[in-house]
């Protein structure tokens, strides 16, 4: 059937498209020789999950544990969550999937190395855990020297826990205001990863991972230093406004929102079937990803969401309410597509405007 066949709101993913992103961003870590594990909450598909495996990817990286789960029953066998796992609860269910996977998991304190080595005390694999640096996003990871060597004192003395790597994640780049600026802030970055990479070699515990993520860097194709090991960047295999304005092009925008033009109350007002339940409501409002409106028309030029109400999008252009009329479906490139992926229960893959078959996002709702 045409996508223009399916019922709206629906969201779209071009295959050709996926598969190009998919193909160079596997390119760029194989020219530089380290391993690409591709952030999965961007779409949150076991199916896309495996593709990227086949075409080169060591594994996968996840943000939650129940995203893990899923990614495991459906046989991803190599997965790092890029988060701080705090609460028994939690590291029980990554004990679980340890018996069957490789699994590692982000930490920052020694309360989760206490907490990581009495709930793996007696079982047969140790915990495999990464620092995380906090490099200048200003969110969780550590930031003084003395902090990360007592934390690796820490780890040292465990009977239970294993200090697989260091991890950074530069998300501060999304804000940069030119190319040059991004390029400053991601060389900055990744120097100290690898500072705080040094420091756990001499103290005894040298990495055999140092991942760093982020998807607007690798989009410039920035040179990767020698030690790091991994790359994690998520947003690249779908793309949104927001990357996409990094590069000055929407063309390897694979993922919209297809939806209907229910109502045209004035000359100028047109309201379509999509609203902040369907694309979000967020924007980006500085620097090389900053985005105008709430959502991209593909198919016109110039065309953006004005505002959203839970179920309606609402657009103010003249000459687009003279151009289509109630019942006409238009595609939406959203402004960020990590959340937009979890607002959906399936996606439908297409190329040359068939629909080619559909893909349960199996992930959405996973936030334990």
């Amino acid at each position: 059937m045409n996508y223009l066949e399916l019922d709206t709101p629906a969201l779209l993913i071009d295959k050709d498209i996926l598969y190009k992103n998919i193909k160079s961003m596997q390119e760029y870590a194989d020219h530089y020789k380290v391993n690409l594990r591709p952030h999965t909450k961007t779409h949150k598909m076991p199916r896309l999950a495996k593709v990227q495996e086949e075409a080169g990817a060591v594994g996968i990286t996840v943000a939650k544990v129940g995203e893990a789960e899923i990614m495991t029953k459906s046989g991803l066998k190599d997965i790092f969550i890029a988060n701080e796992i705090v609460g028994k609860t939690k590291i029980e269910r990554i004990k679980k999937l340890s018996e069957n996977i490789n699994i590692s998991f982000g930490i920052d304190s020694v309360y989760q190395v206490k907490e990581i080595d009495e709930v793996f005390t007696g079982h047969h694999k140790k915990a495999q855990v990464l620092v995380e640096i906090e490099v200048g996003e200003k969110r969780s990871g550590i930031i003084e020297e003395k902090d990360f060597r007592t934390l690796v004192e820490a780890v040292k003395k465990s009977d239970n826990v294993h200090l697989k790597g260091i991890f950074s994640h530069d998300g501060h780049t999304y804000k940069a205001e030119s190319v040059e600026e991004c390029k400053e802030l991601y060389t900055a970055s990744v120097d100290r990863t690898l500072h705080f990479a040094e420091l756990a070699a001499e103290m005894g515990l040298k990495p055999e991972v140092v991942s760093i993520g982020s998807t607007p860097p690798f989009m410039f194709q920035f040179d990767i230093p020698k030690g790091v090991t991994e790359i994690r960047p998520g947003t690249y295999i779908l793309m949104d406004a927001s990357q996409s304005n990094v590069i000055g092009s929407y063309d390897k925008c694979a993922a919209t929102i297809l939806t209907t033009i229910i109502s045209k109350p004035t000359n100028e007002r047109v309201i379509t079937d999509v609203g902040a339940k369907g694309i979000t409501a967020q924007t980006r409002n500085k620097g090389l990803t900053a985005t105008k409106g709430l959502g991209k028309i593909k198919e016109f030029e110039d065309v953006y969401i004005h505002d959203v109400f839970d179920e309606h999008a609402i657009i103010y252009h003249e000459e687009f309410n003279k151009q289509v009329n109630i019942g006409d479906k238009v595609r939406i490139i959203p402004n960020h597509i990590c959340p937009v992926c979890n607002l959906h229960e399936k996606a439908y893959l297409i190329s040359e405007g068939k629909v080619l078959e559909e893909i349960l996002v199996e992930c959405r709702g996973k936030l334990q």
